[in-house]
């Protein structure tokens, strides 16, 4: 728990923040490659394998703390659990694996990109939210650096593979669409829950999540039943325990401590991260450097959330109490 000064608070808070979001947006970018690192598995079972492996992690973390955390939650705590863990991991990582498998990771990228403007959006109807009209220049931004990330894909599309193409593009939208909720509802379900940790909050989800995966294991086995050689399964379960380990435990632990200490309108930007990272996790995959457009997209990103930052600060804030702030 770190305390700080008053009169560092806001700076410190923001500054803290913004590094939480960089350090969740760098864990998360490797979620887009696990589709590709075990293609020959369908997206509902990469799911499955990636939650379980969360559900279990979370379980043993929590457990000593379990029947303590348990008594402070309503129905309307478990509620948005069962809403939070669907929105934001079951049914996106289903649909962003389709996306990823289908129309590939560009034109996935390029969708997922425009994440920041929707939560954005939303967030600026909040009280005392920076106006949308000095956001619209980092808006812009953003948009047009989403478009430079998948124009090669979408303007180039595989001959014969145009259906393939549409269905993965609608998955993304589908993805597009669950995460802004999930990003919307959880930051404001934090400054609800203002008595329980970020942590607790994550493993929480995950023990939640977790139940959605076993529940989805007869589905699994109905559409798709186990035909994989064993090395198969070994490299699947690897791959699903270090996306577990990485982005669902410690880079939701980062998004989590983040959405407390920024305002909804700069969580949106921080989604950039991710499509950054993502980016640049593919070049490597690919083994290439970035071409013209998406040098272009680089810049235009990190000039958005450069934007969005100068936006915040000369935004007056309402005051603040007196005595120093805890980062919970």
């Amino acid at each position: 728990m770190i305390i700080l000064p008053s009169d560092q608070t806001g700076t410190d808070r923001t500054t803290f923040g913004i590094a939480c979001g960089l350090g969740a947006g760098a864990l998360w970018g490797l979620v887009f490659l696990a589709p590709e690192l075990v293609c020959d598995f369908t997206p509902l079972q990469l799911a499955i394998g990636r939650y379980l492996a969360y559900g279990i992690i979370s379980s043993w973390l929590i457990a000593p703390r379990w029947r303590a955390l348990v008594g402070t939650l309503t129905r309307r705590d478990w509620l948005a659990l069962g809403w939070l863990s669907l929105a934001g991991n079951t049914l996106y990582y289903i649909l962003l694996s389709t996306a990823v498998q289908n129309a590939g990771i560009a034109t996935t990228s390029l969708v997922i990109g425009f994440l920041p403007v929707a939560v954005t959006i939303i967030g600026s109807r909040d009280r005392d939210a920076v106006p949308l009209t000095r956001l619209v220049p980092s808006l812009l931004l953003c948009a047009a650096g989403a478009v430079c990330i998948g124009w090669q894909a979408l303007g180039r599309p595989a001959p014969g593979d145009a259906a393939r193409e549409l269905i993965g593009f609608a998955c993304a939208i589908g993805a597009l669409v669950s995460w802004t909720a999930y990003a919307v509802w959880n930051t404001r379900a934090l400054n609800r829950l203002d008595r329980m940790s970020v942590h607790d909050w994550n493993l929480l989800t995950g023990v939640v999540t977790g139940a959605q995966a076993v529940a989805l294991l007869p589905v699994s086995a109905a559409v798709d039943p186990i035909r994989h050689a064993a090395g198969a399964w070994m490299q699947f379960g690897a791959v699903s325990i270090a996306v577990a380990v990485v982005a669902s435990i410690l880079g939701n632990a980062l998004w989590n401590r983040m959405s407390r200490l920024l305002p909804l309108t700069m969580v949106g930007q921080m989604i950039l991260f991710e499509t950054l990272f993502a980016l640049l996790y593919g070049f490597l995959w690919e083994r290439r450097l970035p071409v013209r457009l998406e040098v272009a997209a680089f810049v235009l990103v990190v000039a958005s959330v450069l934007t969005c930052i100068a936006a915040h600060r000369r935004h007056t804030p309402p005051p603040q109490p007196a005595v120093g702030e805890q980062f919970a």
